[in-house]
């Protein structure tokens, strides 16, 4: 008993990191944590005597369950009705969701939406590889070990990852404080039908990208330009956006300024606007409730 104890203290001292990797490369908050779970079953039945680093051990049973996971749900994605995004996590609940609040570094730029959104244009094994250097610094030939690969194999795959993040990253470079105040006056230019208000505050080519999954309402195709997301919004509280008993509430969603809408105390809607140049470049929108389920109030 006394070792079990001794062995689940262990595990939950890495917990943290797992999470972060198993999140990182399923954008799915609900996976992550069943990888999680199955990495302590894994843990659990080991023979833990043989295990020189527990860190590294637990992070390679992590990210091969989640390559399994990836490569399963990726038939599921392509079926998705809409489109697909990441699962938002309140990351202002850190001490909750990842329980050792000191590990909050592990929320860097590669947890944001844009972020995840670029990773999934990735192959698997790029995945795995850009979210074990870049997020976590592994060593090549450590992820060689995880992944079986060599260490050259590895460099590959990692360049290659690179190259395409760093073409397809968004820019955007407007402060927290000014992210709210351009948000703020967002939601009042929205509410009263001020399409010239709207049209002052978004980017000319603004995109607005909604996931419903088909079990909300919601634009099934992405909208572009500043004219039509402007009169997306003007009709959207009394539209397809309109929500029973709506509460806003400013919340932190994976790192940066988010909006939860909460319906009689349920979180409805999660938008997290992109900024640029003073403008918002690009709205996140996700309405499938089922994949909510990394927000809390």
């Amino acid at each position: 008993m006394v070792a079990h104890g001794i062995d689940l203290d262990v595990f939950e001292e890495h917990r943290s990191v797992l999470m972060g990797v198993a999140y990182r490369m399923l954008g799915a908050f609900a996976d992550a944590e069943d990888v999680v779970q199955d990495t302590w079953l894994r843990w659990s039945a080991a023979d833990r005597e043989r295990v020189r680093d527990p860190r590294g051990y637990l992070v390679r049973i992590a990210t091969r369950l989640s390559l399994d996971r990836l490569r399963q749900t990726q038939a599921r994605r392509e079926a998705y009705v809409g489109s697909w995004l990441p699962e938002p996590l309140a990351t202002d609940v850190l001490g909750e969701t990842l329980p050792d609040s000191s590990e909050r570094a592990l929320l860097d730029e590669s947890v944001t939406l844009a972020m995840l959104v670029v990773m999934e244009s990735l192959s698997p094994l790029e995945r795995a590889v850009f979210v074990l250097r870049e997020a976590f610094g592994f060593p090549y030939a450590e992820i060689g070990a995880m992944l079986d690969r060599s260490d050259e194999a590895v460099r590959q795959l990692a360049g290659r990852a690179r190259r395409h993040v760093t073409q397809r990253k968004p820019r955007y470079d407007v402060d927290s404080v000014e992210q709210r105040d351009i948000t703020e006056r967002f939601l009042e230019a929205a509410s009263g039908g001020d399409m010239d208000g709207l049209m002052a505050l978004l980017a000319s080519d603004v995109d607005v990208i909604s996931d419903t999954g088909g079990k909300a309402r919601g634009p099934r195709r992405v909208i572009d330009g500043a004219d039509n997301a402007a009169r997306t919004f003007i009709g959207g509280a009394r539209g397809v956006y309109a929500v029973a008993d709506p509460e806003l509430v400013f919340r932190e969603i994976n790192g940066e300024l988010g909006l939860v809408v909460l319906s009689k105390g349920v979180p409805d809607t999660v938008m997290v606007p992109q900024f640029r140049d003073g403008r918002i470049a690009r709205i996140y929108i996700m309405r499938n409730r089922d994949k909510l389920r990394g927000i809390r109030k």
